[in-house]
């Protein structure tokens, strides 16, 4: 980042950081004692949640922290940066995205980063490349207000090959992203991430306060999903509560919500859980409304 742009990144966060304090909850504390008049958890909504509908024209990334609040009642946005890529450099852009979820009272919690490279690339050159490809989406998550970006574990080899790269590749771009006081965090995502034991072991390694796991109910495949979320939620700075199918009672069928969030719970997690509808019985506003029913109904049992 060049010495202007730097400047300028400075200076407009300095002049908006008093608006974003007294207007929003700080950023999620997670391990934190409990503020009696906080509930533990607060829902947020993750774009992919809405991709056919965005995909469809029907919904543009400015608009989607007002749409949250007006269609779910939810007050918290995940993004996903596929959806507004080209804008990642652009502050005027980024002003407005801003300046519209602080008028809503809509909390921007993160930026799920993909189609940056692997981290986990097998040459230095590769891994480097990757690091600097997400540096805009640190700078940009810290302008938004974000606590962390999301990113993905991928790469070739075995499981000490990869263990090795992924670990290289995170523990650089956590080092940049330490500066600006932005988390970064990987979700199990498929491959080896979805190995509980093995990105515990990744991240147990990297042992950097900002560099975390974004445990995702649904994305373990053929790992124990419970085990999986035991194994993240030491490392979590936001939980992914994924929904594809629900039975007539409103319960998600692939995954116990109420057992799901007692693990949440168990390892004094207290922030933002993120609804990820991925159903297709379901239209993709049906399927947020189950899921955000669900979450309100366990949350009490937990």
């Amino acid at each position: 980042m060049n010495h202007s742009r730097r400047g300028f990144l400075k200076t407009t966060m300095a002049a908006t950081a008093a608006l974003t304090a007294s207007q929003l909850p700080s950023c999620a504390d997670h391990h934190e004692g409990e503020d009696k008049d906080e509930p533990k958890f607060k829902i947020s909504l993750a774009q992919w949640s809405l991709h056919r509908t965005i995909n469809k024209g029907e919904l543009k990334n400015i608009d989607f922290p007002k749409y949250t609040k007006e269609k779910f009642g939810i007050h918290g946005v995940e993004y996903v940066n596929s959806f507004f890529k080209k804008h990642a450099k652009d502050m005027a852009y980024l002003k407005d995205l801003k300046g519209r979820a602080d008028g809503e009272g809509v909390r921007n919690v993160l930026i799920m980063c993909d189609g940056e490279g692997n981290l986990g690339a097998k040459t230095e050159d590769a891994r480097t490349k990757t690091v600097e490809n997400h540096k805009k989406w640190v700078e940009a998550a810290k302008f938004l207000g974000c606590h962390s970006i999301r990113v993905n574990a991928g790469g070739p080899g075995n499981k000490e090959e990869l263990a090795k790269q992924v670990i290289d590749g995170l523990t650089r771009l956590s080092t940049f992203a330490k500066d600006f006081d932005i988390n970064v965090i990987v979700e199990n995502h498929g491959g080896l991430s979805s190995d509980g034991a093995w990105l515990s072991g990744v991240l147990k390694k990297i042992n950097m306060d900002n560099c975390g796991a974004l445990p995702d109910f649904g994305n373990f495949h053929q790992y124990d999903r419970y085990q999986g979320i035991k194994d993240l939620m030491p490392y979590a700075k936001g939980v992914s509560a994924k929904s594809r199918k629900f039975n007539d009672k409103g319960d998600e069928v692939e995954t116990d919500f109420l057992k799901a969030m007692k693990l949440v719970d168990a390892a004094g997690y207290r922030g933002y859980v993120g609804i990820e509808y991925e159903g297709g019985k379901l239209s993709e506003h049906d399927g947020i409304i189950a899921t955000k029913k669900l979450l309100e109904r366990v949350f009490p049992q937990v």
